[in-house]
């Protein structure tokens, strides 16, 4: 099977999402905004180079952006991605809902049938 781009995309973003670090660092740009690579580094037990590695996976997948000001690199949460993974879950709902539908279908005519 051929990957359209923005499954690509998809994968990329899931992938860099499924770390909990990474989710961290996600959590914390969602509630206090745009921060340096310094700042962030300091809620996690690990060296400043690992939190980097993971900052540049989320930059890879477009979930965040680096800006710099003078020698501080500005880290800043882009949300745009997400979308895709919510377009993708309700394209799972729907097709859940469809099979449930159908199921309660069947349900009923054999439910009514065993009344008759």
């Amino acid at each position: 099977m051929v990957e359209r781009k923005n499954d690509l995309q998809l994968s990329e973003v899931l992938k860099a999402a499924s770390d909990p670090t990474r989710r961290a660092i996600l959590t914390l740009l969602a509630q206090n905004g745009a921060g340096r690579v310094t700042a962030l580094a300091k809620h996690f037990d690990m060296s400043l180079n690992a939190v980097s590695k993971h900052i540049k996976v989320l930059e890879r997948a477009g979930l965040v952006t680096r800006r710099t000001e003078w020698r501080e690199h500005i880290i800043e949460l882009n949300m745009a991605p997400l979308r895709q993974i919510d377009l993708w879950f309700a394209e799972l709902r729907s097709i859940w809902a469809l099979r449930l539908e159908a199921l309660e279908d069947i349900f009923n005519e054999e439910t009514a049938n065993d009344d008759d």
